[in-house]
């Protein structure tokens, strides 16, 4: 039985073609695994490393290096305010948005 975030319970079956594999060498590879694909997710939703505008190979290298390294800036960010990449990011946009909202009344009350 698993617990997720938002409280909700639920039973998560792993398969496996491996039939010598017991339960906990098929759990430690499943959560190996698990982080590969945060990292992808977080490189396509967090980093945008999919929205390239480059057309050369310099410029796509370049995007692909930032990409990755935003994405270990955030992992480093996370893990210090012990946040996941979602909660870092929603709270970055909130705090930008609120930024720009005072700045737009300062500039309306000129």
């Amino acid at each position: 039985m698993l617990n997720s975030y938002d409280g909700s319970k639920g039973i998560l079956y792993l398969l496996c073609s491996d039939l010598e594999c017991d339960a906990e060498a098929l759990e430690t590879i499943y959560k190996k695994r698990w982080k590969v694909e945060v990292f992808h997710k977080t490189l396509k939703s967090n980093a945008s490393m999919a929205k390239s505008p480059s057309h050369t190979v310099l410029t796509q290298s370049n995007h692909l290096f930032m990409s990755i390294y935003s994405v270990f800036r955030l992992e480093v960010l996370a893990s210090k305010l012990k946040l996941n990449h979602f909660e870092l990011r929603a709270k970055l946009y909130l705090s930008a948005l609120r930024s720009s909202f005072q700045e737009l009344q300062r500039l309306a009350g000129a």
